[in-house]
């Protein structure tokens, strides 16, 4: 994602004004690149454990709780950071250079000692009162299930703060590394426990192994195996980033903390809003979905079905991750640079291009990603292309959010929070009624919609960014338009729809760089200079 400026002549020149912000540009790519490598290595988790899991539990309904844990997972998640993460960021990046560190360290450790309270507190609740959550839940039988959930929602929000660190001092590597080790990890746990241990046990193979897999392996908790090994493996980050806890010292002065929570708080409120945008839909669909609605289904086969086709839209999230990763430290460095705007402008721009051009790839091969999925959850995959679309409405709002981020106005995300859970809130009571599960995909992308025009309309008030607006329309309808013109063209043979579709979304790459070329002309002929440069 570098962007050059167009010049008389078309010689690709760039002038020497620009060539800092080129540099930076290069650098956010850069890590976003770097980062992007964990991320899209943790969100092929989703698919890697979607066959194991669908195979292991055919049965769709079985996971309807498993889904549920996890998207009170993410809520709680949200909650007991508090937007610290972003927080630190902006009060590190008030503190640079070696001569700051000591200044750096502090902000660290108050931060940490933060959600370190929260979590433990909470943590503990959960804990103690595990047995009427489960109840009010409405699975009275995984009590276990849930404290697993809310050691695991622990562990995560205490190692958040450590791995903003990691960002903040640029080590994206350790970051990099801790994270693969931990997917590695919970992918191996997740076949020891539900593939082999599960087959074991009911006889399937190894009849000699069953005695030791009897002792791992209990009929009864089933699904929560896989709750297991994520706690298992997330659980081992503690040793494997004990190096980013250097200088730590439990500190929470008010005065010094309440700085942080005054700033931080409003983001969270933003935050939490784009977790539940993300996670209404299925704590909604078991609640909502009319008995019968789906013939020979119970609302638990619905909720495990929608569950693991959402998998399915992920593509979106990882463009989304990885830039965040990279982004915020990266412009909250540059936060007092007056070449800050342009630059937003830019990297928005390519933002939309790469996030819509995984749309239209997905979108098109829905055939193909849907073999991820075994036959009984394959039914609910015309709810991802939606998804999807949601996801990326949801990107450039976190992408334009910036603008109250780096002007201290937080207090407009609360603003927009409250909007976009009040369309959430209120098209999934609507429509999950009418349409299923399609309808928690349409409210999604509704609601994803409205907060990022909703933060566009605020942002350009109190701090304009010369967004390119019609090449984001431009290149969204394109790709709407391609992915509804290709479904009305149906090829069962995968040897034949595969290559088509391909086609197809060659077709729109064709067309993204033919209307890029003046941008895109410049970089090549860099790239064919740099050997002999």
């Amino acid at each position: 994602m570098v962007y050059f400026c167009n010049v008389p002549g078309g010689t690709g020149y760039v002038p020497d004004e620009t060539s800092t912000s080129l540099s930076a540009f290069k650098k956010l790519a850069s890590d976003t690149a770097l980062y992007g490598i964990s991320t899209i290595a943790a969100r092929s988790v989703n698919f890697l454990l979607a066959p194991i899991q669908t195979y292991a539990f055919k049965q769709p309904a079985s996971l309807a709780s498993n889904v549920t844990l996890y998207a009170w997972i993410g809520v709680l998640l949200t909650i007991y950071t508090l937007g610290l993460e972003t927080a630190f960021f902006r009060f590190a990046a008030r503190n640079k250079g070696a001569e700051n560190e000591a200044e750096r360290v502090q902000v660290f450790s108050r931060t940490l000692s933060i959600v370190a309270t929260i979590s433990a507190v909470a943590t503990a609740l959960i804990l103690v009162f595990s047995v009427p959550l489960a109840q009010a839940m409405g699975y009275p039988d995984e009590v276990l299930f849930i404290q697993w959930a809310a050691l695991l929602v622990g562990i995560d929000a205490i190692m958040a703060i450590p791995f903003a660190r990691l960002r903040v001092e640029g080590r994206a590597k350790q970051f990099v590394i801790a994270k693969l080790i931990n997917i590695g990890l919970n992918v191996l746990l997740n076949v020891f426990f539900v593939i082999l241990c599960k087959d074991i046990t009911e006889g399937d193979y190894l009849p000699q192994l069953q005695p030791l897999a009897n002792f791992f392996y209990r009929p009864s908790i089933g699904p929560g195996y896989i709750l297991l090994a994520n706690l298992l493996a997330n659980a081992l980050y503690f040793l494997i980033l004990r190096n980013a806890f250097r200088g730590f010292r439990f500190t929470l002065a008010w005065p010094e903390a309440k700085t942080l929570v005054t700033y931080a708080f409003p983001i969270m409120l933003t935050g939490l809003a784009a977790v539940l945008n993300n996670l209404t839909d299925r704590l909604f669909l078991r609640e909502f979905l009319p008995d019968g609605f789906y013939p020979g289904q119970t609302a638990e086969d619905a909720l495990g079905i929608y569950g693991q086709c959402f998998k399915l839209s992920v593509f979106i999230s990882l463009a989304i991750q990885s830039f965040k990763f990279a982004a915020e430290p990266f412009f909250f460095g540059k936060a007092e640079d007056k070449n800050a705007p342009d630059l937003l402008a830019r990297v928005t721009k390519w933002f939309v291009i790469v996030c819509v051009a995984l749309w239209v790839a997905v979108s098109l091969n829905m055939d193909l990603a849907g073999l991820v999925l075994s036959k009984k959850y394959r039914v609910g995959l015309g709810v991802v292309p939606l998804l999807m679309l949601g996801n990326l409405f949801l990107g450039v709002y976190y992408n334009i959010s910036f603008w109250f981020k780096l002007s201290d106005k937080t207090k407009y995300g609360t603003l927009i929070t409250v909007v976009g859970l009040a369309v959430t809130f209120l098209l999934n009571w609507l429509l999950i009624p009418q349409l299923g599960y399609m309808g928690c995909a349409w409210a999604f992308l509704i609601s994803s919609f409205v907060m990022m025009a909703l933060c566009y309309v605020l942002g350009e008030k109190h701090y304009p960014v010369p967004y390119n607006v019609a090449s984001a329309v431009g290149y969204v309808a394109g790709g709407g338009l391609l992915i509804y013109l290709a479904s009305f063209i149906q090829i069962r043979n995968l040897w034949l729809s595969v290559p088509y579709h391909l086609a197809l979304f060659g077709l729109f790459l064709s067309c993204v760089v033919a209307v890029e070329w003046d941008t895109i002309r410049p970089l090549v002929r860099r790239a064919k200079k740099s050997p002999t440069s």
